[in-house]
């Protein structure tokens, strides 16, 4: 559903900034694409470099748990260790370079780490030793000496000048650095400033790495409000909206040092209005939290989110077409795939995803609807891989996951249900107390049976059940006797021995 503001159909960052949560929604021609929560008391940690010590190491996982001085110890699997940095423990006793976890890291070891994903359920944060420094047009790669490009930035020519502008500076300065897409068309000048400051941000994290002993923090990355100028911010951006004026402030300073072009782009927002309610925010963030989501054509999708992997479903619904079934199912799938690719962003999805598309018998309509798939996800800042469709119509697809979905920062399992989505029926609920009341009877001799249990519940005993509870007394031959407890969930019950 649009979420289009009044005026203007460019693309926008609005900011809801409070003492204890930020919010930023990403709108790209009036409609949200992707919402990013930090919380004062729960920031993200990606980014954020370490020096920790190994606490376990797992020879049948190729990993090993870090302590980095986290509630839960963080994850280092044997594929994100830097041999070099670990000196004589990468070479074994034949002179090569090991590659068993046992060989390169021992326990109590000290290891200077950078987290890659963030603490997810019941998941600590996964490291790499492979340290990265982002700034706004190169990203400084700490154990490499080579020049790479963005694959986003698409013509040759201004590929290979900014190749050859990264390796003249790399005389001068030394290191590693992937070119973002941020620097499509920059002078080498801003290059070379980025690099002085990239430089110096490592000088002064690898200064801390000899001062400090035991588990540190080293490094912690820009707050969520800069980072979206670091980040996110580029030509197609028309304006970043702010409602605090204090945090707009940090914005121009911060603006004013390392992005000047976005200076006049900021913008303080002083309606008494909220901002996310004015463009329908809000809204769209309740409608993510939900399982359904309804298409322009009356078809719908189901998203289907476990801890395993998300299923999202298609399916037509209302919507018959004009012409035959395979062309109203084509039409569906394809307005499912722009569909599916912005709730994607939106709920912040990622792992492995299945994709049940309406079952096209044309292979040509097939192809099309994964080319419309691929299109859509251009603009994702996440990486995902998408398979053919399998034998059984699905479309297998992963994407990079970095942190919580939109649903696991702002919801916890229903404690009704216990996170399955479902409760139990009054009736199942009624047939489980006649059985506790049978094993109860058998077990010990009371005089009577007191059950405490929800109105429902007991509505359902003295009503539709009255028969089977009439025919339980006489079979145990003790009277039960029911008492209504408004604050107990459906499935909550009690059987008191009088």
């Amino acid at each position: 559903m649009s979420t289009r503001a009044e005026g203007g159909t460019g693309d926008e960052i609005l900011i809801n900034a409070t003492p204890r949560e930020t919010r930023v929604a990403v709108v790209e021609n009036g409609v949200l694409q992707e919402i990013l929560i930090e919380r004062a008391g729960k920031r993200g940690l990606v980014g954020n470099i370490y020096k920790g010590r190994i606490a376990r190491v797992l020879p049948g996982m190729e990993a090993a748990f870090v302590d980095i001085g986290l509630d839960r110890a963080a994850f280092l699997h044997v594929s994100d260790i830097r041999l070099e940095i670990l000196g004589q423990n990468s070479i074994t006793e034949t002179g090569e370079r090991a590659s068993a976890i046992t060989d390169l890291v021992r326990e109590n070891q000290e290891v200077v780490v950078q987290v890659i994903k963030d603490p997810i359920g019941t998941k600590g944060a996964r490291l790499t030793t492979h340290i990265t420094l982002p700034s706004r047009f190169l990203v400084f790669l700490a154990d490499s000496e080579v020049a790479g490009v963005s694959v986003k930035i698409d013509g040759e020519r201004e590929r290979q000048r900014l190749k050859e502008v990264v390796n003249l500076f790399r005389t001068e300065f030394g290191g590693g650095y992937i070119v973002r897409t941020a620097a499509e068309g920059i002078e080498a000048w801003a290059l070379r400033a980025d690099m002085q400051f990239l430089l110096r941000l490592w000088g002064s994290i690898q200064e801390r790495i000899t001062q400090v002993s035991g588990v540190a923090t080293l490094y912690e990355d820009l707050p969520l409000v800069l980072r979206v100028l670091r980040d996110f911010v580029g030509d197609s951006v028309e304006k970043v909206r702010i409602d605090s004026r204090e945090t707009c402030q940090r914005m121009l300073e911060f603006a004013d040092k390392f992005v000047p072009e976005m200076v006049p782009r900021l913008e303080h927002y002083p309606g008494e209005r909220p901002v996310f309610e004015l463009y329908g925010i809000e809204e769209e963030i309740q409608r993510a939290l939900g399982k359904k989501v309804p298409l322009k054509s009356g078809g719908y999708l189901i998203v289907d989110q476990t801890e395993a992997m998300t299923t999202i479903d298609v399916n037509t619904g209302a919507y018959v077409g004009h012409r035959n079934l395979e062309e109203t199912i084509f039409k569906t799938n394809l307005e499912a795939a722009s569909a599916i690719a912005r709730q994607l962003r939106l709920r912040n999805l990622g792992g492995i995803i299945i994709l049940d598309f309406i079952d096209m018998v044309s292979e040509e309509h097939q192809q099309a609807v994964l080319k419309a798939l691929e299109k859509h996800l251009e603009k994702d800042r996440a990486k995902s891989h998408i398979s053919q469709v399998s034998p059984l119509g699905l479309v297998e697809m992963t994407r990079k996951r970095t942190r919580e979905s939109l649903e696991q920062i702002l919801c916890e399992p229903c404690p009704l249900c216990d996170g399955r989505g479902s409760i139990k029926t009054a009736e199942t609920v009624c047939y489980e107390i006649f059985r506790e009341l049978l094993r109860e009877a058998r077990q010990y001799a009371p005089r009577r049976f007191v059950v405490l249990a929800a109105p429902e519940v007991v509505d359902a005993m003295l009503d539709q059940e009255s028969n089977s509870v009439a025919q339980l007394e006489a079979f145990i031959g003790l009277p039960i006797k029911f008492q209504a407890e408004t604050l107990y969930t459906r499935e909550q019950y009690d059987v008191v021995l009088m």
